[in-house]
């Protein structure tokens, strides 16, 4: 096997396409000219469709403020009693968790149990999930503010029992609307079976 440099992009092209290099990954040339629109668009089958996506689910970090029992309430009521129970000071600290979505529910994850180590939550007892109708805010150490949002699932064993979940954004590519549309597209997705 020999080594051999090829100092630009149309070199490694050219040079691979006279004699097959050794690639990660197979070189296609194209036969005709892509920058002319065409009407049949092909989807990559390394690209995931939306069913896909809610089939396998979606994940990311947030940070979890902590649950409220909200006895019978639901809904954007349940989201604010619970944002001015976790929000009025002398405050918590919120923990960096893992938050999953997918057809099966929701699963929290704090890989540095420091509140607990994971939790599911199946999406049939996930009645609710919205931003805060106050649009409060979580003040970071950082002093940068975060969207607050959550959801209420019914306490296991309960048919009348409801649990706010509250969260604050951590990452803002991963914002809070993103996660709740998301989370109700998944309730939606599962209602419909």
């Amino acid at each position: 096997m020999s080594l051999c440099f090829i100092g630009s992009l149309s070199a490694l092209v050219s040079q691979h396409s006279i004699t097959p290099l050794s690639l990660p990954c197979r070189l296609r040339i194209p036969d005709k000219d892509l920058t002319e629109q065409t009407s049949d668009v092909v989807v990559p089958t390394n690209m995931s469709t939306a069913a896909d996506l809610l089939r396998q689910g979606a994940a990311c970090s947030v940070l979890y403020l902590g649950s409220v029992d909200t006895e019978s309430l639901t809904g954007p009521q349940a989201i604010s009693k619970a944002s001015t129970a976790i929000l009025t000071p002398p405050r918590s600290s919120a923990t960096n968790v893992h938050f999953k979505v997918s057809d099966q529910g929701i699963t929290l994850t704090d890989s540095q149990r420091k509140v607990f180590f994971r939790r599911h939550y199946p999406i049939c007892s996930v009645t609710y999930c919205s931003a805060d109708p106050q649009d409060r805010r979580w003040t970071n150490p950082d002093r940068t503010t975060s969207k607050v949002f959550g959801f209420v699932a019914r306490k296991s064993g309960t048919a009348a029992e409801n649990v706010c979940h509250l969260f604050a954004e951590l990452d803002p590519e991963q914002p809070a609307s993103a996660i709740v549309n998301f989370i109700t597209k998944v309730m939606l997705g599962t209602q419909k079976r």
